[in-house]
């Protein structure tokens, strides 16, 4: 292309965004959706926008680290840089083949999130992203390079100057402008530095050493050892303060043979496998594990079933409730918080809204229980995939130091889902069976989201990371470390073929590293639909994966019965109250009590109705001792009757009566003999109910008509409630429909902002529209509908706000003007009387 047909150069990113097609806008919107939060009004208003602080930090912590360590060279580059000169910066003397590879993508990624602007011959970066990455005495560069030459010579008198200049061997110059030049002239060339380098003391060389990958700054004192003035009478230090030294930018380069990292790093770390396993292993081991999960979340609302624990003042579980929590699961307590923290972010526990508020389940956690296995599992990990609520922050401090609690507030990390759902796509680029070394995971997201400055000391992407594998593993997702098939299908991923049998490690402890000779593609989140098609699909793998329900058990003579796997819900439900659970895993045994028979007495159960429901459910007969058992309490259950009186108790048999009085235990009810089979206490009912059962007695209670109460424990349910919405990190990326919306009102704005008018009517101030009176807007309005042309309008709305429109007028009647609005894209009518003023378009507009 010859220089008169290529387009002329942008003088602004406005310019450069002008010119850019929808599709490249669109990334940009995609990428950086604070733009359009709110819809800007043309691409100028963009433009400012995307320099802004804010936005400009939130860009740049999203880059990867390649993407980020150019624009940090760019940082220090000349302002504007061609391409060769950051290839410089970026590949050094010897260029490495793979940066040189690299470099024009993560150009091409600044450029499309408008961070970098201008074309190859002069690469800009926008003035903020310089001013947060060019180095400085507060805040040195992450490249370890200081200011340079006419930067640290800025204010340093002109005969300083000339004696730097003659002492490094060049001739003395009129003015210090030019004597700067020439030092960094000197500097900058590789032949001349190397030769004067040459003649440095050895001791001198070594100060260089320790200054030349940062930070660049040094002490001296007011009388500089001879290593140290050597330098100084030279320009390669040059002080910036009293008693503070830097090492030129230019010296630096030279030193480093042209690189402004050390390390460049274009190639992500690859993620290796630490052990690679049979697929069916995986599949059925995480199956295993999706069982277990919902077992422990049953079981976890089914300890709260009468009511939770009590939240706290400020929110939350208390210490000790999370602890008894945690005992009664039998897990430590940061697992039971995840567990207490998935079950509240699925909606399946809240707080009851009550005076004295306690957590409970909600009526949503009977119809899950309703649903199938697996459509229960697939609705815990898909709450769990979105949740911003992170468990593993329980037992931490906030910002103001206090402890943060489960279910409390100050848990949400927006970050979370993100680190989710990358996390497991980083496992779905592995082949099938293959589990990664954890240390090569958070290696490759510190990669992707590098951490800058003090930043460094809280690696939050990195905790997630961790609480991730680890509580993809609790659920199932995964299975010994690798992803399992229903994993893959949760997040619509393909399946990636296992490796040969060549390939699998020699021993248990043996890395295997999995290579790529490309990047795998990066798995984006899925939105609302498809993800409920995926979760839907990882259901349907895991189903055949489960165990049966039984409907059995093996009753021994010890009192004890064995589920060998789970149960029926009927016949577990009734089994945990008839027997307390003795011992979990892969067969759960209960055991049969005088208080659990009692128990199942207590809520409605008769003798018979107990002996059949063990008849039926086991497949040994029942053993004497358990049938002796049921009998006995039965017998004895409702012998005694207590009443509201304050209470009472009545016996047929009075020696059963002598027998509690007698009894020291009996002293805190305040019993007294009313009659021979009756007797009266101070405590309430339900506390005389507690306190005779506790003296080994099975008291039953009675209505004031003289009937047995059959009494059941009634579930405790809270109002219907929502599960907590996450926590968004910045505004959302907009959809397809808003995104083409906002793309019409940008180009319509920035039409009508560019567009140039015809000069004419009175003089108008800071570019705005000439005024005009009634009688000219009104024939000039008339004379566009007949022609077809636009206009130029200020108009004024009913609130009193003036804007300035870009109209193709339709018709005029009845004071009103009906128009296309281009800076709206939409047909508008108008008031005369609320247009300040007319212009027409210029001839070549």
């Amino acid at each position: 292309m010859s220089t008169e047909d290529r387009p002329p150069a942008p003088r602004s990113l406005a310019e450069e965004l002008r010119a850019r097609g929808d599709a490249s806008l669109g990334a940009l919107l995609r990428s950086r959706p604070d733009l359009i939060t709110p819809v800007p009004t043309d691409l100028t208003q963009l433009a400012t926008r995307a320099g802004t602080r804010a936005s400009v930090v939130r860009a740049l912590e999203r880059l990867d680290r390649f993407a980020l360590q150019t624009a940090e060279a760019l940082a220090v580059a000349p302002d504007p840089a061609a391409y060769g000169e950051l290839l410089g910066l970026m590949a050094g003397d010897d260029p490495d083949p793979a940066v040189v590879t690299a470099l024009p993508h993560a150009v091409d990624l600044l450029r499309e999130q408008a961070l970098v602007w201008g074309g190859d011959d002069r690469l800009r970066l926008v003035r903020t992203a310089r001013e947060l990455l060019a180095p400085s005495p507060q805040h040195p560069s992450p490249t370890g390079l200081g200011p340079t030459v006419q930067e640290a010579t800025a204010g340093m008198s002109p005969g300083r100057i000339q004696a730097i200049v003659t002492a490094a061997g060049l001739p003395s110059t009129h003015d210090s402008v030019s004597a700067v030049s020439a030092l960094a002239g000197l500097f900058g060339d590789r032949a001349r530095m190397a030769a004067l380098l040459d003649g440095a003391p050895a001791d001198s060389l070594e100060v260089l050493e320790r200054l030349v990958w940062g930070p660049p700054y040094g002490q001296v004192t007011a009388d500089p050892a001879p290593r140290l003035r050597w330098l100084l009478d030279r320009g390669l230090l040059l002080p910036t303060a009293p008693g503070t030294v830097v090492l030129p930018r230019e010296v630096a380069l030279h030193l480093r043979r042209g690189l402004a990292h050390r390390t460049p790093e274009p190639v992500p770390p690859l993620v290796e496998a630490a052990a690679v396993h049979r697929p069916q292993v995986v599949d059925s081991a995480a199956a295993g594990q999706a069982y277990t999960a919902l077992a422990t979340v049953e079981e976890l609302l089914k300890d709260w079933d009468e009511g939770g624990p009590a939240v706290l003042r400020a929110g939350g579980l208390s210490v000790r409730d999370l602890k008894r929590t945690a005992v009664a699961l039998d897990v430590p307590e940061p697992v039971a918080a995840f567990w207490v923290e998935l079950a509240y972010a699925a909606g399946l526990i809240a707080s009851d809204g009550e005076a004295d508020e306690r957590y409970a389940a909600t009526p949503a956690y009977d119809e899950w229980r309703e649903l199938p296995a697996a459509e229960r599992w697939s609705r815990l990990v898909t709450a769990w995939l979105a949740a911003t609520r992170t468990a593993g922050l329980v037992g931490g401090r906030d910002a103001k130091d206090r402890t943060l609690s489960a279910l409390g507030p100050g848990l949400d990390r927006s970050a979370a889902p993100e680190v989710r759902h990358r996390v497991l796509a980083l496992l779905a680029g592995l082949p099938e069976g293959a589990a990664p070394a954890a240390g090569s995971v958070l290696a490759r997201l510190r990669w992707e989201r590098p951490l800058r400055g003090d930043r460094r000391e809280d690696d939050l992407r990195g905790r997630l990371a961790e609480w991730a594998l680890s509580e993809a593993e609790l659920l199932g997702v995964t299975g010994r470390g690798a992803l399992s098939a229903q994993g893959r299908a949760l997040l619509g991923a393909p399946a990636v073929p296992a490796p040969g049998p060549e390939a699998e490690p020699s021993g248990p402890g043996d890395k295997l590293p999995v290579h790529h000779h490309h990047r795998p593609a990066r798995l984006a989140p899925l939105g609302p639909a498809e993800q409920a098609v995926a979760s839907a699909a990882a259901a349907r793998l895991l189903a055949p994966l489960l165990p049966e329900p039984l409907d059995h058990v093996l009753l021994q003579a010890d009192l004890t019965a064995v589920a060998p796997g789970p149960l029926q819900r009927p016949l577990a439900d009734m089994l945990g109250v008839l027997a307390e659970v003795e011992s979990k895993g892969g067969a759960t045994v209960y055991r049969f009590t005088p208080g659990s028979v009692r128990r199942a007495l207590d809520a409605g159960q008769t003798s018979s109705d107990l002996h059949s429901f063990l008849t039926t459910h086991s497949r040994t007969p029942v053993p004497q001792p358990l049938a002796y058992l049921i009998d006995d309490v039965a017998r004895r259950h409702g012998h005694l009757r207590v009443g509201a009186a304050s209470a009472y108790v009545r016996c047929d048999d009075d020696a059963v009566l002598n027998e509690i009085l007698a009894d020291k235990r009996a002293a805190g009810l305040g019993l007294r003999r009313l009659a021979p089979t009756v007797l009266a206490a101070r405590t309430d009912p339900s506390g005389l109910l507690e306190g005779l059962r506790a003296m080994g007695f099975a008291p039953a209670a009675e209505s004031a008509e003289g009937d047995v109460l059959i009494t059941r424990a009634l579930a405790h349910r809270t109002p219907p409630r929502t599960a907590p919405e996450p926590v968004p990190d910045g505004p959302p990326v907009p959809d397809d429909t808003l995104l083409a919306a906002a793309l019409r009102a940008i180009r319509a704005g920035d039409l009508a902002s560019t567009t140039p008018r015809k000069p004419g009517g009175a003089p108008a101030a800071d570019g705005e529209l000439p005024r005009t009176g009634a009688a000219e807007t009104l024939a000039t309005v008339q004379a566009a509908v007949l022609t077809g042309e636009a206009l130029w309008i200020g108009y004024v709305n009913a609130e009193g706000a003036a804007s300035q429109r870009l109209i193709a007028p339709i018709r005029v009647e009845g004071g009103f003007v009906t128009a296309y609005d281009h800076t709206a894209d939409e047909v508008r009518t108008y008031p005369l009387h609320r247009i300040t003023g007319v212009a027409e378009l210029a001839d070549d507009a």
